[in-house]
């Protein structure tokens, strides 16, 4: 079996910024080889390239010309390390990192040479721009050269004067340090707390994640010594408090940390990665407390953002259209919900499978089409994402949901037939993942009752008491979590007025307007 070709270098080119690209035009042009005009032959090939050919990259670089089997690997390594080469300079050029090691290096060179006083110029616009990045090890590695330089020179006067303060000053630089890591260590321990082991209730992991709140760390942002931890004071609260559904704090923490990021927009021009997680929980948050205006706002400020990396990019577009998704969803504007599908469907032919979870999109799709009544296309998406396998779907409870609304479609589509063996199969399902919420317990003995019933008083009887059995559910903070996942009251209330699902949304976004 001949080995399958490496995807590497395909995804290096497809993951750079145009400016990127130029800039490796331009840097390769400067470092020709006799090989030049073959890789820049093979980098455009492969950038016009939708999907990976290996055979179709050989013909048009060789012309069908009898290779030697290493030939052309070597070809595409060359051109891989290249490539890291020339975005090495680029970053150089646009980096405050590489910039303060650049000077610094430059003092290592002068250092070498005796040239002392031009170190000591370099050190000083070194500090410069690690005080303004808070780059820390940078300004320590600063005071160390300043010492080492002194001593070079005998100079007992400086080191008289000024030793004590290189103390100060150090000690300070290490407390930021042992700060913000401290915070990071924080951070990553809710955030893994939060996020492991999906099927783990919710109300096991609450009083572990409460604990947290009492943490020295949580008590107050002065606690924060940096604008670098304050940011992580702020990401710490606000995965805290969505985790414990405080949206009204969750909302609050995330203008806050907006806030507090755009008071010093120099760090932004470094990386935006984290404003982007901040403008994306601000959306969240938003439309929790049904602030759909506001959330329609918050996610147009979040698409202006200029992306500076190609995952930048990717994250913006693809929470974008979540976020998109989710506001006409909760509006009833399913209508609208259909043409932000089809322009989802445009744009992610461009990032291919990096776009979405395939678990997340077969949902959105599914809620779209029954909000349209489309029943046979919400089911089929339904299905889809019912048979992604288990390794391949990180939002479990998002499958047990559709379990639960695929019962509820096939009992509106009067297929009874198929519905006892459907209610065996989901309560295997959920019972062997140890996942059988009450909520899902009410809905299987709904339509086990639903199916003997033959008037509809009856049965509208049995939507009104499963109505009220999901709102004293929804008191319960693992139950709501997953009640949330789905408009069930709209759908029960749908069914009792004998209104559409999507008329009963828009009635309740208009009733929150004018209360």
């Amino acid at each position: 079996m001949s080995k399958k070709p490496s995807l590497k270098l395909f995804k290096l080119i497809k993951s750079m910024t145009p400016s990127e690209k130029r800039y490796f035009k331009v840097y390769a042009s400067n470092h020709r080889s006799t090989d030049s005009n073959k890789y820049f032959q093979l980098f455009d090939a492969i950038d016009s390239q939708k999907e990976y050919d290996d055979n179709a990259l050989k013909t048009i670089i060789y012309h069908g010309e009898k290779l030697n089997s290493k030939k052309f690997p070597e070809l595409k390594s060359y051109l891989f390390e290249s490539i890291l080469k020339s975005l090495q300079a680029f970053d150089e050029k646009t980096s405050v990192d590489y910039k303060i090691k650049g000077l610094l290096s430059n003092v290592k060179v002068l250092y070498n040479r005796s040239h002392y006083v031009e170190c000591k110029e370099y050190l000083e616009k070194a500090k410069k721009l690690a005080l303004k990045y808070e780059a820390f090890i940078d300004l320590l590695e600063i005071l160390d050269w300043k010492k080492r330089i002194a001593y070079t020179l005998i100079d007992i006067p400086f080191l008289d004067k000024e030793l004590k303060n290189i103390e100060e000053e150090e000690k300070t630089y290490l407390e930021h340090l042992q700060n913000i890591a401290d915070y990071k260590h924080l951070f990553f321990e809710i955030y893994f707390l939060v996020k492991k082991e999906a099927f783990i209730r919710k109300e096991k992991k609450l009083p572990i994640v409460n604990e947290f709140k009492h943490h020295l760390l949580l008590q107050s942002l002065s606690t924060a010594k940096s604008h670098r931890a304050k940011v992580l004071y702020y990401r710490i609260k606000s995965l805290y408090f969505s985790f414990v559904l405080k949206y009204k704090k969750f909302y609050n923490h995330n203008k806050d940390l907006i806030a507090l990021m755009e008071s010093k927009p120099h760090f932004l021009k470094e990386d935006v990665s984290e404003y982007i997680s901040a403008n994306s929980n601000l959306v969240l948050s938003c439309g929790l407390l049904k602030k759909y205006e506001e959330c329609n706002e918050a996610l147009e400020n979040l698409y202006k953002i200029t992306p500076q990396t190609y995952d930048d990019e990717l994250k913006i577009q693809r929470q974008y259209y979540l976020f998109k998704i989710s506001i006409v969803k909760n509006t009833g504007d399913f209508e609208m919900g259909l043409k932000t599908i089809n322009d989802m469907e445009k744009v992610s032919k461009k990032y291919k499978l990096e776009f979405f979870e395939p678990s997340t999109m077969y949902f959105q799709y599914f809620y779209i089409y029954f909000g349209l009544a489309d029943y046979d296309s919400a089911l089929d998406y339904l299905n889809k994402l019912i048979d992604i396998p288990k390794s391949d779907v990180n939002k479990q409870d998002l499958k047990s949901i559709a379990r639960i609304l695929n019962l509820f479609i096939h009992f509106e589509l009067g297929n009874h037939l198929l519905l006892e063996s459907l209610l065996r199969s989901t309560y295997r399902f959920l019972k062997e993942r140890q996942r059988l919420y009450e909520f899902e317990k009410e809905v299987i003995r709904f339509i086990t009752k639903a199916e003997k019933i033959q008037t509809r008083k009856e049965l509208e009887h049995l939507f009104i008491e499963l109505r009220f059995q999901f709102k004293k559910l929804s008191e319960i903070p693992s139950e709501k979590a997953m009640l949330n996942y789905f408009d069930f009251d709209a759908l029960l209330e749908s069914k009792i007025t004998n209104k559409s699902f999507a008329e009963v949304v828009k009635g309740k976004i208009a009733t929150v307007k004018t209360a």
